[in-house]
């Protein structure tokens, strides 16, 4: 794979943003953007312990999805003060994923500011995200096409990114929105991914209150260098196709892949698999042994 590494800025002005960023598709790093922010300096895991401790979340980790996962089913729950405790001890795959916490704790909403960088947020969907130390989400991209701000906080978190267009290569299992689960991104094994080699993204490394822009459509895998957490904002895609694809993945795909995990069970999970080593080695004339 290249990897280049995402333009990091301390500072940014809306028409920059939009122009340099948004309308061309392309990522960004703003470190100071939080400076400002009362989170800039509350949001660690004591101020979020404090005020959360005894709110149920729901946990996912990276086991492989089988047939019995619904879509984006949990794998445990834990209240919020002893799974910051856990992550604290010592590592653990237990991530928070998609929570929307400013709607159980409101206070939180006071912390932080919406940014003026000419994009409307959809202002009901802030959503908070926590990952233990070495913790990885899986290569994916996101199910409504939305261009994402991404702001980190406590911690370090490193960002593979690849656009829409290198799709081709990211052995996309059909019906869903990940690639093949077992692709270890940080050290891809080439022979067994031959694709990947041909493959062009972008890599960025966060700190605490730093923001990363990603465009709509695009892949990423997320991996916490160090426990931490971080909230995302959601502005709708721009481009038509992207709003039709979302739509389509909202109100069809997700249902249609779920009737067919009961319907037919492992053998359905096996068979998407599959079908993404097939259709990516044939659509860019690769022939070898996983094939078959």
């Amino acid at each position: 794979m290249e990897l280049r590494e995402i333009p990091r800025l301390e500072h940014i002005s809306k028409e920059a943003f939009v122009n340099n960023y948004v309308k061309p598709q392309k990522p960004v790093v703003v470190a100071q953007i939080t400076k400002d922010w009362p989170a800039h300096q509350k949001w660690h895991f004591d101020y979020i312990r404090a005020i959360a401790q005894d709110k149920t979340v729901l946990l996912y980790d990276d086991r492989p999805v089988t047939h019995e996962d619904g879509f984006n089913e949990p794998h445990a729950k834990m209240k919020m003060g002893d799974y910051i405790d856990l992550l604290e001890k010592e590592p653990t795959n237990y991530r928070i994923f998609l929570y929307n916490l400013m709607k159980e704790v409101p206070s939180l909403q006071k912390d932080f500011k919406w940014p003026e960088l000419g994009i409307k947020l959809v202002k009901q969907l802030p959503m908070l995200f926590f990952g233990g130390e070495n913790s990885k989400v899986f290569m994916h991209f996101d199910i409504d096409y939305s261009n994402i701000l991404h702001f980190h906080f406590h911690g370090k978190k490193q960002c593979i990114l690849f656009p829409p267009d290198q799709s081709k290569y990211m052995y996309k299992v059909p019906h869903s929105l990940i690639s093949r689960e077992d692709i270890d991104f940080d050290n891809p094994d080439y022979d067994r991914w031959p694709a990947l080699k041909k493959a062009q993204g972008y890599i960025a490394h966060l700190e605490h209150g730093d923001m990363l822009y990603m465009p709509e459509g695009y892949w990423h895998y997320m991996k916490y260098v160090t426990p931490g957490f971080s909230m995302s904002l959601r502005s709708l895609p721009r481009k038509p196709l992207h709003f039709a694809k979302a739509a389509y993945n909202v109100f069809v795909m997700r249902h249609y892949d779920n009737l067919m995990r009961r319907w037919k069970g492992q053998d359905w999970i096996d068979h998407k698999n599959n079908q993404a080593i097939i259709k990516t080695h044939q659509a860019l004339g690769i022939s070898t042994k996983n094939d078959a």
